[in-house]
């Protein structure tokens, strides 16, 4: 079967099991020294595909700057972000609902970033949206005693403030990172990454890393199926013209994201989810829509 064919469906298997990985990991390391290892090999391997494979290299200091800047902001405080979530309690498949905030956080930010007005209809989804991702909390709450809402707040709230880094990291990458190779710009991206999470496993709080065997597998998952198979799926549908059908995956995360947390992690499958990914996925559909030409 053509890789073609299968590339969507692949895609959105690998890529979901981006929000299960950390919740194994949680069990070994802190986020912060994780992410750190993660990035760090992660550009080693890309510089290592680079090299063996002649990609050429950026020359100019400010393509470099661009190129750590918006790994910086998708890698480093998006994904930072996510993962010290969930390692901090957000259910993996909150987090995967809560990641469908990208676009509906890009069309609410329009009006003012690109001074593009919303249709009633998309400020319908935008609406939509937000409630749906409320629905998929309300477990999250039920008979919290008042003195644990903090703990519980304040992951949710960083899981979603996280998600402003992939949306500016994205519009910088759009008007900034425009040419060259990559695979190279990732070895600078992924650096970039390094630049935000080092720092906080150094200092942040206590560090831990067992070095077992499941840690490391986690890992060897994380960079080679996440950080490079991923990436390289996405980037061979964008390059066969695929460019809707991949940017309309983003639909397909939730409801991916759960139902593997259900197998996987025993994350249970409450009505309460269901509904929020639903009226989630509907919401960002709609958001996501043109308005009609006049």
């Amino acid at each position: 079967m053509p890789l073609e064919r299968i590339a969507p469906a692949l895609f959105v298997l690998l890529w979901s099991s981006g929000w299960i990985a950390p919740v194994y990991g949680s069990w070994h390391s802190t986020a912060e020294l994780f992410l750190t290892v993660r990035f760090g090999l992660a550009a080693l391997a890309f510089a290592i595909l680079s090299i063996a494979m002649g990609a050429a290299w950026p020359k100019s200091p400010r393509a470099i700057l661009h190129g750590l800047v918006s790994g910086a902001l998708m890698h480093g405080c998006y994904l930072g972000g996510v993962w010290w979530a969930i390692f901090h309690g957000v259910p993996a498949s909150v987090s995967g609902v809560i990641a469908a905030l990208q676009p509906l956080m890009t069309a609410a930010l329009g009006p003012w970033l690109v001074k593009e007005r919303l249709s009633p209809i998309q400020l319908a989804g935008l609406v939509l949206g937000f409630a749906g991702i409320l629905i998929a909390l309300v477990p999250s709450f039920e008979n919290v005693e008042p003195g644990m809402l903090a703990a519980r707040i304040v992951p949710i709230a960083i899981n979603v403030t996280a998600m402003l880094g992939v949306v500016f990291g994205t519009l910088y990458q759009k008007r900034f990172v425009t040419g060259g190779d990559m695979r190279t710009t990732a070895v600078w991206q992924y650096l970039g990454a390094v630049m935000i999470v080092g720092p906080l496993a150094l200092f942040g709080e206590e560090t831990r890393f067992d070095g077992s065997l499941e840690l490391w597998l986690v890992i060897a998952w994380s960079v080679i199926v996440l950080s490079m198979g991923g990436v390289g799926l996405l980037l061979y549908m964008i390059r066969r013209g695929q460019v809707s059908r991949a940017a309309s995956l983003i639909y397909l995360m939730p409801p991916a994201v759960a139902v593997e947390s259900f197998i996987f992690l025993g994350e249970p499958l409450g009505p309460y989810m269901i509904i929020g990914t639903v009226v989630v996925v509907f919401g960002v559909w709609l958001a996501g829509r043109k308005p009609a030409a006049t």
